[in-house]
């Protein structure tokens, strides 16, 4: 028999004892990991949120330089910076990367790391699957960019379209490593959702209703059901496309009667809804930023709310307006375009709710503020030129245009990535118990801002001359002053993008100034509203010593705060500050705090997946091996004991409390019980 310790940390001697079989000893946890395995075996969302985090944003720097790639092929005429082929590998891996390896995790690392805190939970649901989908995602990303090194990267555009995407059009691997790639990061994403709704549904503190989370929460609850039904979708889809590329088959191939519509219906059955799960959780995050440094409550909370749940439930009747230049039938073109329209209504109303709790509020302009605000200004105007394309005349005339990419990129760069940066600005002292440099952050800001609208302002003026999307090169002889004068706005979204190239490099420049220095950032350092801030910077690993009840919506400034008449009317006052607030919460710690213990079954699980996929390509004797690892690390998963090896946290006792006194201060005598 083995013999497991339940608890690590206490004495020995009062500690319980469990003898599981001798079979599952190999399955045993590592117990108390410290230095680099606290980081790779661990399961705590924090952690997994900083690591998500971490992953994203070096993707965003590699997909960042492909962009500037493209640009200084377009920068003069007739470039030779990049090849023809090159070029397509290029562009493709730039939307694949940004979309999938950037703006999805990053925003899944917010997920993981503040849904828990905001809802007042100590964990997410499944914290094994929390860790796996992490390492699905980092693999999934390795092996998509391990394409460039094993015979070309994909280049049939991000989304694909057959028949370029069929081995006659492109008979590099390319588009094998995209189909995979996107299944393993796909995995990562339908796991995490699951762990998330799931986290959200029954894991709130008490009091904690739906109407009382923070808006941030419910946007992430939306994007989660959004992946639940969106990625099997689009899982499909690559399934059919690699099993046509690797083993024959012909479900869109034209020749053999198959028809390439079905998979632009897959496709974009998907990607419409996708483009929600990119932008709803910006929307989130400045939903809880504006509140914050407008000093006062966000403006029709539940019409933020619902709208959001709207812009969910509608994302999936709009798929087609991608497909109006296709041939659907006038019938298909009108349904969709009303159907467009509608979608515009939910938006506008959370633009209106912004505005208004910007209205009348004491602003205070913070880098986190600033970015917020940009968003709303920058998504508006991708949204007015998104409305345009409803109009299925004009929409057909600007289709695969520089329009189109202008339009795209106003509504994911300006109002997904710009919102995410305020995030990161909102929540670095959270996260990291620092705060990031104001002015760089203000240069950071305005850099981008201006950067943004430099680069894809003048593309809306590129796509109505004819620009088309995917021109790898354009001649000399269309600079001049004519009507396709596309040298001088292409020159000027090439400097734009090295603006925006600028302002992220002060980022990062911010992000290792701040780890240098010593000073520590304030307990409450932006006077904020939620529960996340009722912990401390950085949360604990248990989150909280007692979980909070939740007695309203804004639970930790009403803690602050209370309402008083005066002769102006009702006013707010100050009752507590935030370290009163924490002590007070702390002051009675649940007596036994139960913290799953790391594991490394979920990276060797996932390891097994590209090994799969690198099988499906190259040799199929590979993805025996990997199947083998797989049905190892699954059983080794199952088998892991349940309580062996968990961490256990038993907060120290409160102080005794002292006996009652005398009206002169001596002790009373206390009665006794018999």
């Amino acid at each position: 028999m083995t013999t497991l310790e339940l608890r690590s940390g206490s004495d020995p001697a009062e500690r319980p004892m469990v003898t599981p079989t001798a079979a599952l000893g190999m399955f045993r946890r590592p117990v108390a990991a410290t230095g680099w395995k606290a980081w790779v075996f661990t399961v705590d969302h924090k952690k997994l949120g900083i690591m998500y985090g971490a992953t994203a944003m070096f993707f965003f720097l590699l997909g960042g330089c492909e962009a500037l790639l493209i640009r200084l092929q377009l920068a003069a005429p007739d470039n030779t910076v990049l090849s023809a082929g090159l070029y397509n590998e290029m562009f493709t891996m730039h939307a694949t990367t940004m979309i999938f390896l950037f703006v999805m995790p990053m925003s899944a690392a917010f997920a993981n790391y503040f849904l828990p805190l905001q809802v007042g939970a100590r964990d997410v649901a499944f914290p094994r699957l929390n860790a796996l989908g992490f390492w699905l995602f980092l693999f999934g990303g390795i092996f998509l960019n391990t394409s460039w090194i094993l015979g070309g990267a994909p280049d049939g555009g991000w989304f694909m379209y057959s028949p370029n995407s069929s081995a006659l059009f492109s008979p590099s691997h390319g588009v094998d490593f995209w189909t995979l790639g996107l299944q393993i990061t796909g995995i990562a994403s339908l796991v995490g959702a699951i762990n998330l709704i799931v986290t959200v549904i029954n894991m709130r503190a008490p009091g904690m209703t739906l109407m009382r989370m923070p808006v941030f929460a419910w946007m992430q609850l939306v994007v989660q059901l959004l992946l639940l039904f969106a990625i099997p979708v689009i899982t499909v889809a690559l399934f059919l496309l690699s099993f046509q590329r690797n083993f024959g088959a012909a479900f869109f191939d034209v020749e053999q009667g198959a028809d390439p519509l079905l998979w632009q219906h897959l496709f974009w059955i998907f990607g419409h809804p996708e483009v929600y799960i990119l932008i709803l959780p910006s929307f989130g995050i400045i939903s809880e930023v504006l509140p914050t440094f407008a000093r006062k409550p966000l403006f029709g909370y539940k019409f933020v709310v619902f709208s959001g749940a709207a812009i969910g439930f509608l994302g999936w009747g709009v798929w087609a307006h991608h497909m109006f230049a296709s041939g659907l039938g006038p019938v298909s073109v009108a349904v969709f375009s009303i159907s467009t329209m509608l979608i515009a209504i939910p938006t506008g109303v959370k633009i209106c709710n912004w505005t208004l709790t910007l209205w009348g509020g004491k602003l205070w302009f913070t880098t986190a503020m600033n970015f917020a605000i940009g968003t709303i200004v920058l998504f508006t105007i991708g949204g007015l030129s998104g409305v345009t394309h409803a109009a299925a005349p004009a929409d057909t005339q600007q289709t695969d245009t520089y329009h189109i990419v202008a339009h795209f990129h106003y509504v994911i760069v300006g109002g997904g990535v710009m919102g995410l940066f305020a995030g990161l600005y909102y929540w670095w002292p959270k996260i990291f118990g620092k705060t990031l440099s104001e002015t760089l952050g203000k240069w950071n800001f305005w850099l981008m801002f201006i950067g943004v609208n430099l680069t894809f302002g003048p593309m809306h003026i590129l796509g109505m001359q004819g620009q088309p999307r995917r021109m790898v090169v354009w001649p000399k002889k269309l600079t001049g002053d004519g009507f396709f004068n596309l040298g001088f706005w292409n020159r000027v979204a090439s400097v734009g993008a090295f603006t925006i190239a600028t302002g992220v490099l002060l980022f990062v420049i911010n992000v290792f100034r701040t780890a240098r220095k010593s000073e520590k950032a304030a307990l409450d350092p932006w006077d904020a509203r939620t529960l996340e801030w009722m912990t401390s910077n950085p949360p604990k690993e248990h989150n909280f010593d007692a979980i909070p009840t939740v007695h309203a919506l804004d639970e930790f400034f009403h803690r602050k705060y209370e309402e008083v008449e005066s002769a102006d009317g009702i006013r707010l006052s100050r009752i507590k500050t935030a370290e009163d607030v924490h002590a007070e919460l702390n002051a009675n710690p649940d007596a036994h705090i139960h913290l799953p213990s790391p594991s490394y079954w979920p990276i060797v699980l996932a390891f097994a997946l590209p090994v799969i996929a690198y099988g499906v390509i190259f040799n199929l004797t590979l993805s025996i091996i990997g199947a083998v690892i797989l049905l190892f690390a699954t059983f080794g998963w199952v088998l892991e004991p349940s309580v062996a090896g968990e961490d256990e946290y038993d907060p120290p006792p409160p102080p005794p409390a002292l006996p009652p006194a005398d009206d002169d201060g001596s002790p009373k005598e206390l009665a006794s019980v018999g």
